[in-house]
């Protein structure tokens, strides 16, 4: 991928809220990554947030956070020289590098609801997920990405329906390796998953945005803050 490559990538990100990337990394890093994935969840892992939580947000998707527990191997993403310059002509110099979450959904289990991945009340404070793919997603797995193009423009997330269909929705389908960048903002929601599906997100934040953005979450049915495992507003 070359400079006219990044910037024209750079320039689809502002204009559509998220871009999607084919072949961005190595198939053997991201076997590293699924063995190490599937290995630390074993055949039962357990859901970690309360029943209001996964039943208003339609949300059972269980986290993991592999760089806080020193799995280093999980640094080689955040070292990728692609991917930070990518990120530098999305957001400029002195980005904040957050975390790395792996999310897994069981087989047979909701995806997530529409959300916007932090409060959308101030243009400017927003964060950036930067998703990686360690196995196929697709018609047989289940578990599609759901974005609505643009809507990082929009403000606040309209209240309805939380797993509502439009007609502007984009499905994407990513492989092993593919890499999705998607605004904070920008509404996305998972499909339900017939296999067990996982992800990992790579978060990070423009220069001056606070480490604790992603604290509250926003649903078309409520706002949730996963701090304090509370509803804080409930909307419609």
């Amino acid at each position: 991928m070359n400079d006219a490559d990044t910037q024209q990538l750079a320039q689809q990100f502002w204009q559509q809220g998220y871009i999607y990337v084919a072949n961005f990394f190595d198939s053997r890093l991201m076997n590293e990554y699924q063995d190490l994935i599937l290995n630390h969840y074993g055949d039962t892992p357990s859901f970690t947030h309360n029943e209001e939580f996964l039943k208003k947000s339609y949300t059972e998707v269980i986290p993991w956070f592999p760089q806080r527990e020193g799995v280093s191997p999980f640094d080689k993403v955040d070292q990728n020289n692609r991917l930070t310059a990518l990120t530098d002509a999305i957001l400029g110099f002195g980005w904040n590098n957050q975390y790395s979450m792996v999310m897994l959904s069981k087989a047979g289990t909701k995806g997530q609801a529409w959300h916007q991945d932090c409060p959308s009340d101030d243009d400017q404070q927003f964060n950036v997920n930067r998703l990686i793919y360690t196995m196929d997603i697709n018609d047989n797995t289940g578990g599609q990405v759901v974005v609505r193009p643009g809507t990082h423009k929009l403000g606040v997330m309209t209240v309805g329906d939380p797993d509502e269909e439009f007609g502007d929705q984009v499905e994407i389908a990513p492989n092993k390796g593919d890499l999705i960048i998607l605004h904070g903002h920008t509404w996305h929601k998972i499909r339900p998953t017939n296999v067990t599906r996982v992800s990992t997100n790579y978060r990070v934040a423009p220069k001056g945005v606070a480490d604790d953005i992603t604290d509250i979450c926003v649903y078309r049915n409520m706002r949730y803050q996963f701090s304090t495992s509370k509803v804080i507003e409930e909307r419609g």
